[in-house]
Order: C-alpha cells, then sequence, then structure tokens
C-alpha cells in the first residue's frame, strides 16, 4: 500500500502510534522472543506448537512495526487548536450537526490513522469530512452516506 505524503494526525494521535511502537519493541516482541527461544530448546521445532505460534507472532509484531515506523516518518502532527479560523471546518475540530429530524450528533475530524467510529471521530479522508470541510456554523452539507445522500446544518464548531 503506498503511503500518501504528508497526511495529518493530532498531536494525540501520534503518541498513541508512539505509545503502540513502544509497547510493541519493549514488551510484547522480547516476551515474544523469549518464548520461541525457550520453545527451540525443546527440540523438534517442526511439531511444537509454542515454537511455530511464536515465530508466526513474531512476524506479525515485525510488519507492524515497521509499518508504525514508516507511518510515523510520513505524518504530518497537526495542532487543532492552533488552527487560524475556529469559524470554520477544518482538521481537528469538533463538530456539532443536526439532521431534519433535529437528531444531534458532534463528530471530530481526525486523522485517519485515529478514527475511531465508536468514538465519532472520523478520518479526514471520510466522506462525511469532506463534505464537512470549510462549513461554518448554519451552513447545511449533504453527504453521501451507503444508505443514501443525508442532509446536515452545523450547529457548533469547537477546537478544544
Amino acid at each position: 500500500m503506498a503511503l500518501k505524503p504528508e497526511p495529518p494526525i493530532t498531536p494525540q494521535g501520534m503518541a498513541a502510534l508512539k505509545a503502540r511502537y513502544d509497547h510493541l519493541l519493549g514488551t510484547e516482541r522480547p516476551e515474544i522472543v523469549e518464548i520461541v527461544s525457550w520453545a527451540a530448546g525443546n527440540g523438534d521445532r517442526s511439531e511444537n506448537g509454542d515454537y511455530l505460534y511464536g515465530r508466526k507472532r513474531m512476524r506479525e509484531i515485525d510488519r507492524e512495526l515497521g509499518y508504525l515506523a514508516r507511518r510515523m516518518k510520513v505524518l504530518r502532527v497537526v495542532d487543532p487548536s492552533k488552527q487560524p479560523d475556529k469559524n470554520r471546518v477544518f482538521f481537528g475540530a469538533t463538530v456539532e450537526l443536526a439532521d431534519e429530524h433535529d437528531s444531534r450528533m458532534a463528530v471530530t475530524l481526525v486523522g485517519d490513522d485515529e478514527q475511531d467510529a465508536s468514538e465519532r471521530r472520523i478520518g479526514w479522508n471520510s466522506p462525511m469530512a469532506k463534505a464537512l470541510r470549510g462549513a461554518s456554523v448554519g451552513d447545511l452539507r449533504v453527504v453521501n452516506l451507503p444508505s443514501g445522500a443525508k442532509e446536515w446544518e452545523v450547529m457548533s464548531i469547537d477546537y478544544a
């Protein structure tokens, strides 16, 4: 997968990626190396479940470490509190939206690496984030969702 040049990420998102990297490198990988070393000393490796699983898990960890290292090099940390125009929706904004039934929800526009639907943190390149970019309070925006187009009104914008 090709990495896009300098995708944005919040300072908290970068800290989370760094914490994941440090945890894998400093905790999980050494534990697996120890298990694999112990299992290798138990004789026949071809039928040694601990050895085979450990090697597989070590490859997964190494692959994730490589991805995280490459990804953190290309990410651009953007502090939402330093956005010059806080009256418009840009990266890092928390936006309160209302639909035609006055049902409200708040979403935060974050980097694609830190999106989490359960916390209403939507990726910067998601259809909703793209539709909201540049909007002001009172603007109506149509978002094309898998279930069809839906119109949302921007009720408030916050960069706290």
